[in-house]
């Protein structure tokens, strides 16, 4: 069968990666034209002002216990094979590539080539082939293009084949269920299959410049970054649901990116060219930036609601899931960094959302309690992230980004480390859980709160501030941050019971202690100590 072709093709054809007899490769479609592909395909369709409606079916957000590594012998003492890096033998997914491949004959696929990493020494060429014209939008809202000039010569070093429809047996093809998310770093290529959850592409990327990355020396992060106007670089660490997106797109200051970020000897990049925000309860006063973003032609909104007749969309509603998305180029916002780069970062912010409603919203760190929290990654997983996850649950994820690290934990820790003391950081721990009381009693802290105590650990307001150490975690806490009230920053004295916040914060610190236990092989002494303690 005679190949059809539609768009700017690189010369690097699709019969270098296998496929063959397909119907028609639509090469690097620019937005308008997926648009129209979208709404022909009866994929999506068209929300008031022109943002794509999309449902990603049964798999509302990523499938962690189906996802897989494949390495050379050479590589395999690198991994940190367990729970999170499940390893896939080289014959099963030879198998399950050749299958894949003999699905797309005489069916459409969709190319995007582009890049990851805005640092140019370090920029990764990438290709997402895809069954739908949807997910094509998504890759080329989120990462970086290249100019169309550049296309033709396009040669991707990583080849990430999607088909949602096309489903695994787990008898014959060794996976966990008939979703499979599997990276093959010898090949150089990563299989996604049986998931419409756009999010698995972006993070398969992610796992795959987590590996690249620290082994030259550049400590890759699961971060947010911006810039003020005297220059100063800040990072937002963080898992799905802490803030990162909300928190990072202030008015006042720049945008580097969103979620994804290295850090090398010359300052912080961005590895991403879009934003994948969260958009459960989106209100315009408290995040204007994101909520104008969603409303952009060409943004791709994942499981929201909207009314049939105006097209509005209904951002409160959770009927779907209440991890609805909303993935957009990062140049829909309005005061970001064109070249996706950044000094070192002056101050670095933690978040967490502690469900048990223990923790205080904000504490300054010393170098040993850093390495201690970072190593930590506490937080509490929240609803519709996962598959299965209905309401928050409390979770140590190391580094803020376990589910995405093929390394050993203290790879990245150590780097970050030796970039915090080099560089002098300030670091911050951000709660932006709960107060009052745990999940399902309290209330979440208000995001203006949160604001205005990033605000004042940027501005160096809170420098001069008296603290208090914090019996439980043994942490510095300000005992003043303008526009927020005293009580606030005593999370014991926000609850009704007293000893009830006690009993809970005895119950996370024991937390802390027997997960930090894997870790203390690995680090000094002073870092130990460094943790929170039964007092």
């Amino acid at each position: 069968m005679t190949q059809n072709i539609m768009g700017v093709a690189s010369q690097y054809g699709l019969k270098e990666h296998g496929l063959r007899n397909l119907n028609m490769s639509y090469w690097n479609l620019t937005t308008p034209a997926l648009v129209e592909r979208i709404i022909a395909r009866r994929e999506g369709v068209l929300a008031h002002e022109g943002a794509v409606v999309v449902r990603t079916g049964h798999h509302t957000g990523r499938s962690p216990n189906d996802k897989f590594i494949v390495c050379c012998q050479e590589d395999h003492d690198k991994i940190w094979w367990g729970k999170v890096n499940k390893e896939f033998k080289p014959e099963q997914f030879d198998r399950l590539y050749l299958l894949m491949c003999s699905y797309f004959q005489d069916r459409d696929v969709f190319v995007q080539d582009v890049t990851a990493g805005a640092h140019p020494e370090y920029t990764l060429p990438i290709r997402v082939i895809t069954e739908s014209a949807w997910h094509n939008l998504f890759a080329r809202n989120l990462f970086i293009r290249p100019p169309v000039s550049e296309l033709p010569d396009h040669v991707p070093e990583f080849t990430i084949l999607q088909a949602p429809s096309f489903h695994a047996d787990p008898d014959t093809d060794g996976t966990n269920s008939e979703v499979f998310i599997v990276l093959n770093l010898e090949r150089r290529i990563i299989l996604i299959g049986g998931t419409s959850y756009a999010g698995e592409i972006k993070k398969s990327i992610f796992t795959t410049l987590n590996y690249l990355l620290p082994l030259k020396g550049v400590l890759s992060m699961h971060c947010s970054a911006n810039v003020g106007k005297a220059g100063d670089t800040a990072l937002f660490f963080g898992l799905s649901g802490t803030g990162k997106t909300t928190l990072s797109s202030d008015p006042e200051r720049a945008l580097i990116g969103d979620d994804e970020h290295g850090w090398a000897d010359d300052g912080v990049f961005n590895f991403e060219g879009g934003c994948y925000a969260k958009t459960i309860n989106l209100r315009q006063d408290y995040e204007p930036l994101i909520w104008k973003a969603t409303r952009r032609f060409g943004t791709v909104l994942e499981n929201l609601t909207l009314d049939q007749y105006s097209r509005r969309i209904n951002y409160d509603d959770d009927s779907l899931t209440e991890n609805t998305r909303a993935a957009y180029p990062i140049g829909f916002l309005d005061n970001i960094v064109p070249s996706g780069r950044g000094g070192h970062p002056a101050n670095i912010f933690f978040l967490t959302a502690d469900a048990f409603g223990v923790m205080p919203p904000i504490a300054r760190l010393t170098p040993e309690q850093a390495m201690y929290y970072f190593l930590s990654g506490y937080t509490s997983k929240l609803a519709g992230t996962e598959k299965g996850v209905k309401e928050p649950q409390t979770t140590f994820s190391t580094c803020f980004g376990a589910p995405f690290l093929p390394l050993y934990p203290h790879v990245y820790a150590n780097l970050l480390g030796d970039k915090i003391q080099k560089h002098k950081s300030r670091v911050w721990l951000i709660n932006t859980g709960w107060t009052g009381g745990p999940f399902g009693v309290g209330s979440r802290i208000r995001i203006p709160y949160t604001r205005a105590m990033i605000r004042a650990a940027l501005t160096g307001t809170l420098d001069g501030t008296p603290t208090r150490r914090d019996p439980m975690f043994g942490i510095s806490v300000p005992e003043h941050v303008p526009d927020v009230p005293d009580e606030v920053l005593d999370p014991r004295s926000t609850w009704a019971d007293p000893r009830a916040y006690d009993t809970q914060a005895n119950l996370l610190v024991n937390k802390f202690i027997d997960n930090f236990k894997q870790f203390e092989s690995q680090v000094s002494q002073a870092v130990i100590a460094a943790g929170p303690a039964i007092p």
